[in-house]
C-alpha cells in the first residue's frame, strides 16, 4: 500500500506526535493518506486513528485503505469537536494538521487550483459546498477583490489586478484558470524571478474561497481542548499568514492568561497556559526541497498539552 503522494515534513511531523501504540490520534488533513499511513505503522492493534478531509477525492482515495483502526470522515477540520463527539471520542493523544492545498489538488487541472493548465476556475476543496472562484469573481466588487488579493496574497499589484478583472468581465465572464492567469500576466509588468505573475493572486483567491485562515483559527482551540495531558499538536503550514496564526496561538496558549497592565491580579486567579512549546520550528531539508520545491516554504510547529483536558 504505497502512497501516491509523500507529504512535506511527513517523518518529522509524525515523529513529533510521539506515537503511543494504544493511543488515539487525529489526522485532520488526510489528503492522500501519507501521514495516516505513517501513523498506522506505529499504532498497535488497540490504537485508533480518525482522519478528516473535506475533499471528496481524498475520501474516495482513502477508501482503499482497509484498516479497522482507521475511521475516515468527510468534514472540514473546523468541525473537529463535532466529529469526535459523533464518534464517541473524548480526547486524543495527538492531532496533526497539514494546512493548505495539497499537491494532488494542484496537479488535477479539473479542480481549478492551478494556472499551469487551463480548466474551469473552481478552487473549492469541497466542490459541493460554497461558491466557486469563477462565480465570486463574476459578482464581487472591485474593492473586495483588491482586498482579498492584497491581504491573502500579499500582492502589491492587487488594485491593478482587481481593476483589470472588473473591466474584463464586462466583455466576457472569467470562467477558466487560463483566462485569469493571462489577464493577470498582462496586468503585472514587474515579475518576481522564477514565479508566474498569477501565483500570489491564485493563492489569495483559493484561501478566500475556502476560508482557510478562518478554518485554521477555528480548529486550533478545539485541538487543545481535545488533547490529553502530554498529547501533542503538530501543525505544518506553507504560507506566512497561516504560520503567523499557528505561532501566535501556540505562544499565547503557552503563556496562559496575562494580567492587564498596571492591574494587580494574583497569579493564582489567572488561567495557566494549556500548551508548552516543543522545540523550535522545523523546515524541510535541502534534499526534500530539491525533490519538492513546494517544501521550501513549509514550517512545522509542535506543542504539548499540559494540565487537565478541556
Amino acid at each position: 500500500m504505497v502512497p501516491a503522494h509523500v507529504p512535506v515534513l511527513a517523518q518529522e511531523a509524525v515523529a513529533a506526535l510521539a506515537i503511543k501504540p494504544d493511543g488515539v490520534y487525529v489526522d485532520a488533513t488526510f489528503g492522500r493518506g501519507g501521514h495516516s499511513r505513517l501513523i498506522l505503522v506505529q499504532l498497535g492493534a488497540a490504537g485508533r486513528l480518525i482522519a478528516l478531509d473535506r475533499d471528496p477525492d481524498a475520501i474516495r482515495a482513502g477508501a482503499a485503505m482497509k484498516d479497522a483502526r482507521l475511521t475516515l470522515v468527510q468534514s472540514a477540520f473546523s468541525r473537529l469537536g463535532a466529529v469526535l463527539d459523533g464518534l464517541g471520542v473524548v480526547t486524543a493523544n495527538g492531532i496533526l494538521l497539514d494546512i493548505g492545498v495539497s499537491s494532488p489538488q494542484l496537479d488535477d487541472a479539473a479542480r481549478g487550483f492551478s494556472f499551469r493548465l487551463d480548466a474551469p476556475l473552481d478552487m473549492r476543496m469541497d466542490p459541493a459546498n460554497g461558491i466557486s472562484a469563477a462565480d465570486w469573481l463574476a459578482t464581487a466588487a472591485e474593492g473586495e477583490i483588491s482586498e482579498v488579493i492584497r491581504t491573502y496574497g500579499e500582492e502589491r499589484f492587487a488594485k491593478s489586478i482587481a481593476r483589470a478583472i472588473v473591466a474584463a468581465r464586462q466583455n466576457e465572464a472569467i470562467r477558466s484558470t487560463g483566462q485569469l492567469a493571462n489577464l493577470i500576466a498582462a496586468t503585472v509588468r514587474k515579475r518576481e524571478p522564477g514565479q508566474h505573475p498569477a501565483t500570489r493572486s491564485f493563492q489569495a483567491i483559493r484561501i478566500y474561497i475556502n476560508r482557510e485562515l478562518e478554518e485554521l483559527s477555528t480548529v486550533l482551540p478545539q485541538c487543545v481542548e481535545r488533547l490529553q495531558p502530554g498529547g501533542r499538536l503538530a501543525v505544518i503550514s506553507f504560507h506566512s499568514l497561516e504560520d503567523r496564526i499557528v505561532k501566535r496561538f501556540m505562544r499565547d496558549e503557552a503563556l496562559g492568561e496575562q494580567a492587564p497592565r498596571r492591574l494587580p491580579i494574583p497569579a493564582a486567579m489567572l488561567k495557566p497556559g494549556r500548551l508548552k512549546l516543543v522545540g523550535r520550528a522545523q523546515h524541510a531539508g535541502e534534499a526534500e526541497v530539491a525533490a519538492n520545491p513546494r517544501a521550501r516554504s513549509a514550517v512545522l510547529r509542535v506543542a504539548e498539552r499540559v494540565g487537565p483536558p478541556g
